[in-house]
């Protein structure tokens, strides 16, 4: 199931978004070791989660989080025009047609069979949620871990400038294209997973 949850008031109000903030911190805190905000020792949550932000998180039937990621509109505040704006070689793509997509987390539960399935789903659930909400393109910024990834999952995906090691690994930001082929290409490429998605309009829940 798809879940889509819009802003963030403060940790312990959900239990959902609490797995969601551990998890994240599991992995980009304790695994990837990245310099970012944790709070009570426990939740990875920065300056770009709030009310303005839109969480796609994929869950069991027992509500428990398989994965998740972040959209941001990128007529306000977000990660690439904010902290790394050199990542593009022209101007950042800022429009109110355009969101950003960030921390997109996978459970560190989940076993290896199941991680290609949950990030097929959340591919799915982000492309179908930008179709009901006439979302034309997204950008993103991916280290080595991701990038391939992305440019490989059939959708219009192409990048914005060269990759820079940021860090500890090389880091590049992409925009990926939205439109009515995009499902159509996600299924050729065997990514599109059709799924249950809750807290959309009925049209949008429909399509799935």
């Amino acid at each position: 199931m798809i879940r889509i949850l819009d802003g963030f008031d403060g940790p312990r109000h959900d239990p959902l978004f609490d797995a969601m903030f551990r998890d994240r911190k599991r992995i980009f805190v304790d695994l990837l070791k990245w310099d970012v905000p944790v709070v009570r020792g426990t939740f990875e949550i920065d300056q770009f989660d709030g009310e303005r932000a839109i969480y796609c998180i994929a869950t069991d039937d027992a509500g428990r989080h398989l994965g998740s990621i972040r959209l941001l509109p990128t007529d306000r505040p977000h990660i690439l025009a904010t902290i790394f704006p050199g990542l593009c070689l022209g101007e950042v793509p800022q429009a109110a047609n355009v969101w950003e997509l960030s921390r997109g987390c996978l459970s560190p539960d989940l076993a290896s069979g199941e991680r290609l399935h949950v990030r097929n789903l959340l591919t799915t659930a982000v492309v179908e949620y930008a179709l009901s909400r006439r979302i034309a393109a997204y950008t993103c910024i991916a280290d080595f871990t991701w990038y391939g990834q992305i440019l490989m999952l059939g959708w219009d995906c192409w990048p914005l400038g060269p990759r820079k090691k940021i860090g500890r690994s090389m880091t590049g930001a992409l925009q990926i294209d939205i439109d009515a082929t995009t499902p159509d290409k996600l299924r050729a490429a065997d990514t599109y997973v059709p799924c249950r998605m809750v807290d959309l309009d009925a049209v949008v829940m429909g399509r799935a």
